[in-house]
């Protein structure tokens, strides 16, 4: 009879790290699903060049400085 309850313990021991390895693994799916789609609606994606465009389109900048770091963004 006692050996019976050792393997209870032990199976229940198995089944709890079973469960969390599940647990774990659906949060992280979950977190990794939902960080993509808010990196891919973020209005943040944008290049160095569309950013460099909408401060001159903006005038934030001159034509000079947007040449200037144009040039250096593309080399």
């Amino acid at each position: 009879m006692h050996h019976g309850f050792e393997g209870m313990v032990f199976g229940m021991g198995w089944g709890w790290i079973v469960f969390l390895f599940i647990l774990t693994a659906v949060i992280w799916l979950v977190v990794r699903v939902s960080n993509q789609n808010t990196r891919q609606n973020s209005p943040d994606n944008k290049s160095a060049l569309d950013v460099l465009k909408d401060r001159y389109a903006s005038g934030e900048i001159e034509k000079e400085e947007f040449e200037e770091k144009k040039r250096i963004i593309h080399s």
